[in-house]
């Protein structure tokens, strides 16, 4: 049982700054890094750090073949990588004092996946294979019944939230890895209790996984909901700190960890991504846990 993660690939820009800019503010930065991220990039990361056997398809420009040499020294396969022409993704990412971010997506060569190749990556998986998606890559909806058809279990992460998710094949999915933002988004509920009731009601053969942030997370599992909290660390840069739980939560799941076992460890993880900067380089390894 393998798991593909059809993902972004991008070039994280990150500007330490006071606080988040104003409309029509001008603002200093204090230090500006370079890092490699995407969702897709973080969560393939986090995946392999984990221990999983996780092959990562998506596209990048020209000036990403780092990216490629990346994923491969963390034991990513990347033979499903293609090179197009154009740049690749990118982000500009403020990072204030206290921890919090805003981002800055521009899609590039992620938005260039055609049907053709997806066929041709997706002949490979087959019955029981996991396929993980995030929202930053076209022609999801297409993935996402290629590999219904094939008998694959599907994962999705619906980040960023926008009005196209709501025309997803959302039934399809077998887990949704969701914060309390985009659970507001798909249910116009605030209190994560109500949250899950109505995701329930709407996909009842859904696995549902709702992070709350400092509050933790709950997690219905099909027959009844788990509750997990923080380990509470001083808090650096939390950017990937949603894609390292997923990545180890997804693992856990591939291994048949106990969901107690699971949800405590991708806690951990994230507590450590959170307490480093940067995004693929602070998701720690499971020895690290």
């Amino acid at each position: 049982m393998r798991i593909l993660n059809y993902g972004s690939l991008n070039l994280d820009y990150v500007y330490q700054v006071p606080h988040i800019l104003r409309g029509g503010e001008t603002l200093a930065a204090s230090q500006r890094d370079i890092f490699f991220g995407g969702k897709g990039l973080n969560q393939s990361v986090a995946l392999a750090r984990a221990g999983a056997e996780v092959c990562h398809a998506g596209c990048i420009g020209e000036d990403g073949t780092a990216m490629r040499d990346y994923l491969r020294e963390n034991g990513v396969d990347t033979a499903y990588i293609s090179v197009t022409e154009g740049s690749s993704g990118h982000t500009i990412i403020q990072v204030e004092g206290s921890a919090q971010n805003c981002i800055l997506l521009w899609g590039g060569a992620n938005r260039r996946q055609e049907r053709t190749k997806i066929d041709r990556v997706l002949e490979n998986f087959g019955e029981g294979d996991f396929l993980l998606l995030q929202n930053e890559i076209n022609e999801i909806p297409y993935m996402m019944e290629q590999a219904h058809c094939r008998g694959m279990h599907i994962a999705l992460n619906p980040s960023p939230i926008d009005e196209q998710l709501m025309h997803f094949p959302l039934e399809l999915a077998d887990y949704l890895l969701l914060n309390e933002i985009e659970g507001n988004a798909f249910t116009g509920e605030t209190k994560p209790e109500i949250i899950l009731e109505k995701l329930k009601e709407r996909y009842p053969r859904m696995k549902v996984l709702l992070t709350l942030g400092s509050d933790g997370c709950m997690y219905w599992d099909g027959s009844r909901i788990f509750r997990q909290g923080i380990y509470p660390v001083k808090a650096v840069d939390t950017t990937a700190a949603g894609d390292t739980f997923t990545g180890y939560f997804l693992a856990g799941i591939l291994e048949g960890r106990p969901t107690e076992e699971i949800l405590r460890r991708s806690a951990k993880a994230a507590g450590i991504a959170v307490s480093r900067q940067g995004a693929a380089p602070s998701i720690p390894t499971a020895d690290e846990l």
